[in-house]
């Protein structure tokens, strides 16, 4: 087997960090005058980020006073909860064993996400891990779809993109890792909220348990 690295997206891929995120937004609107959102609108809309959250939650666009302001909040939020070691995030089943199983083989892996730097680093070790790499927008000129960050990680990695396997749950994911020259898998578990988007993204392979990945792993190489 010559596959070299696994590269992976954070939120919604191999971190289910939508608790955190359905707290922090419920609990502003709260404290707006506002009924909480169902846990799966929230859930669905992880993906596309804190404006999109926002967006979600109180309307508005980026750049209007009310709405940075609302943006600025939920960012604050958000990181006293993932500081004080109160977050609920946790990694998706299975992958426990399957980041043990990359160790026994001799296989890096690292994570190349869209959070910035000070709230990904932050939630490493409440969930007990510890990538051989961590890219986030804050060490590249060009984030995600752009594939700088996922060749950046290669480099830190010792790892030939060709020989990397890069796994998202958002259409940027896979045009990144086509962009970077990797394999691409779509998984099934992310957030999004269209009815079968995955096909679309014309990603390599699509998994739907991590018990499939680790079934498919072997074949790629």
């Amino acid at each position: 087997m010559n596959l070299e690295a696994v590269l992976f997206d954070l939120d919604g891929t191999l971190v289910d960090t939508a608790p955190d995120f359905i707290a922090v937004l419920n609990a502003m609107r709260v404290d707006h005058q506002q009924d909480p959102l169902p846990e799966s609108t929230i859930r669905n809309t992880v993906s596309g980020g804190a404006r999109e959250m926002v967006k979600l939650a109180f309307g508005g666009q980026p750049g209007e006073p009310k709405f940075d302001h609302l943006l600025q909040e939920f960012l604050q939020r958000y990181g006293d909860c993932v500081y004080s070691g109160q977050s609920k995030s946790v990694l998706f089943p299975g992958f426990d064993s399957l980041l043990a199983t990359f160790s026994a083989q001799g296989i890096a892996w690292g994570i190349v996400t869209n959070k910035p730097a000070r709230f990904a680093e932050a939630l490493m070790p409440s969930l007990n891990i510890t990538p051989a790499s961590l890219v986030c927008p804050d060490h590249v000129r060009e984030p995600k779809p752009a594939p700088e960050a996922l060749l950046l990680a290669c480099q830190q990695l010792h790892a030939e993109p060709c020989r990397t396997i890069y796994l998202g749950d958002h259409e940027r994911d896979i045009v990144a890792g086509r962009n970077a020259n990797m394999v691409t898998i779509a998984v099934a578990w992310g957030y999004f909220d269209e009815p079968d988007p995955l096909t679309a993204w014309q990603a390599d392979h699509l998994v739907h348990t991590t018990q499939q990945l680790q079934q498919l792993l072997p074949t790629l190489f």
